[in-house]
């Protein structure tokens, strides 16, 4: 069976990815594409693409087996912790549906948020640069029209102010949460490391630097981070970076939910 994972940068639902496969103990070929590139929407190895087209969570990992997409980050880790070592997920059902339940305010709040304002922060630039011939080929590949409006608003440089100050709030908001979780004495966020630990610090910890704010006086979650970037796994996820920054690597990532 061929396994791949295509990853960007170590930051946001890649570096979540990365680090559940170094905790799984599974040897997965590994190969880094540039996110910002469009490379996700061009692998020549992916025969069945409806999952990498069709995900909600924008420009994310994508785990190939025998030529069929796996997205979703959370999923992904899921698939690969059981298919390993199978030690990051609750066996309690009910301390399970507390993880799911965690790693979807994630996904739905937090991570919205972090993409957007990290591609304000950093991918802007880099596509406003581009003339319109090849930014129009980079999205020409891109079969979501909603993924595709989302890479022209970053281009465009439309970040309004009221879904920046909406943003902001939703990142304060997971910090909050992440401090008052650990309240208890915990180290992990649901007292055994599980993949939701990995998948909250993978949105936030790139964020420390885009709204220093929301971090201020939290220091139950910074210890927290401190202790997740530590890990063997996160650390072999960092060495895995092309670029000096990659918390500062962000692409176009799920949409801002409309709903609140």
């Amino acid at each position: 069976m061929s396994t791949i994972l295509y990853h960007g940068e170590p930051n946001g639902p890649s570096l979540a990815v990365l680090a559940a496969l170094g905790e799984s103990g599974l040897n997965v070929e590994c190969k880094a594409i540039d996110l910002l590139k469009g490379e996700r929407h061009t692998l020549a190895q992916v025969t069945e693409p409806v999952a990498r087209d069709m995900g909600v969570e924008g420009e994310g990992p994508v785990l190939v087996i025998d030529g069929e997409a796996m997205t979703e980050s959370v999923f992904i880790a899921q698939y690969l912790d059981e298919s390993g070592a199978n030690t990051l997920q609750p066996s309690d059902a009910y301390a399970h549906w507390q993880m799911m339940m965690w790693c979807r305010r994630i996904t739905e709040r937090a991570a919205p948020a972090a993409a957007f304002l990290g591609c304000k922060a950093s991918a802007h630039d880099a596509l406003a640069a581009m003339d319109d011939a090849a930014f129009a080929a980079l999205t020409a590949n891109i079969a979501s029209d909603d993924l595709r409006a989302r890479w022209a608003s970053v281009r465009a440089g439309d970040f309004p102010d009221v879904p920046t100050a909406d943003s902001v709030t939703k990142v304060t908001d997971a910090v909050n949460m992440v401090d008052e979780q650990l309240a208890d004495g915990r180290e992990w966020l649901m007292g055994d490391l599980t993949i939701a630990d990995f998948e909250t610090y993978g949105w936030l910890s790139g964020m420390a630097e885009v709204v220093p704010e929301a971090f201020a006086g939290k220091d139950r979650a910074a210890a927290w981070m401190d202790r997740v970037k530590a890990r063997p796994s996160v650390q072999a996820a960092l060495a895995r970076a092309t670029t000096a920054t990659p918390e500062a690597s962000w692409a176009p990532g799920p949409e801002i939910n409309r709903w609140g």
